[in-house]
């Protein structure tokens, strides 16, 4: 990264890689190393930073997007799926007209997942590409959804866009992700222990602690509830609303494209 710091030409665009400006044509490689290198302990990570609640929240993601049973044909692309958690509740829950795709830009991730899924997991694709430009046709799934993945994505209102296209007329987009804490004492404490100890804990346990100093400072940068709603808005997606879970350290997104 600080080979962009240094070298970037006068007047290029910026933005931020956590609280570091960056290149805005850097940012997404910036990125992609990242999850280069917590691939290989990226679940059990989740498990020990949030202590188990992600599995939680996943859960209640798929209990608000409720896939049919039976028969019933219905496609969800989860972008930025990595490993597979929402893919796998999500197939695990749907009858046998559920199919997944999942989508995710990062190879070391989409590696972890197929590891998972094998010989485990039916109805089941892995495709790499950018959320900003996916390469799938408009209208040509029943649910979109992203988990702990947006705030990583370099243009927002591009990936929104996208979403809003690849659904079908009646389709659903459910985002899950790191917010602003609305509950006094809570937000100081989070504060706290994100910014020192989870670094820490990277180190620890992954041999990487600025690749998890990112990923919390991402979380700072992230847009909070009603100004991410309003992004979805601003897509075209119809009832849309937010939840907040614990506090909202995390918050579930979602919409309609009606």
């Amino acid at each position: 990264m600080s080979e962009h710091l240094k070298n970037r030409p006068s007047g290029a665009p910026e933005t931020s890689f956590g609280f570091a400006p960056v290149e805005e044509s850097a940012r997404q490689g910036l990125v992609n190393e990242v999850f280069a290198r917590v691939a290989p302990r990226y679940d059990l990570m989740n498990d020990l930073m949030s202590g188990g609640l992600h599995r939680l929240w996943k859960a209640d993601l798929i209990d608000a997007l409720n896939p049919p049973k039976g028969a019933v044909p219905f496609a969800l692309l989860d972008v930025a799926g990595g490993t597979g958690d929402i893919a796998f509740r999500f197939l695990a829950e749907a009858g046998e007209g559920g199919r997944a795709v999942i989508c995710d830009i990062s190879a070391a991730m989409i590696e972890a997942g197929r590891a998972r899924a094998a010989g485990k997991v039916q109805r089941l694709s892995f495709v790499q590409a950018n959320a900003e430009a996916l390469p799938f046709p408009s209208a040509s799934f029943d649910a979109y959804t992203i988990a702990f993945g947006i705030r990583n994505v370099t243009h927002i209102d591009k990936a929104l866009a996208e979403a809003f296209r690849v659904l079908r007329p009646g389709g659903r987009f459910l985002c899950l992700e790191f917010s602003s804490v609305q509950m006094p004492l809570l937000d100081t404490l989070y504060d706290a222990y994100s910014l020192n100890a989870i670094p820490r804990l990277g180190a620890l346990v992954a041999g990487d602690a600025e690749a998890y100093r990112y990923l919390v400072e991402s979380i700072r940068r992230f847009p909070d509830q009603e100004s991410f709603m309003g992004m979805i808005e601003d897509a075209g997606f119809d009832r849309v609303r937010y939840r907040n879970l614990t506090g909202g350290i995390a918050a579930l997104h979602s919409g309609w494209r009606l």
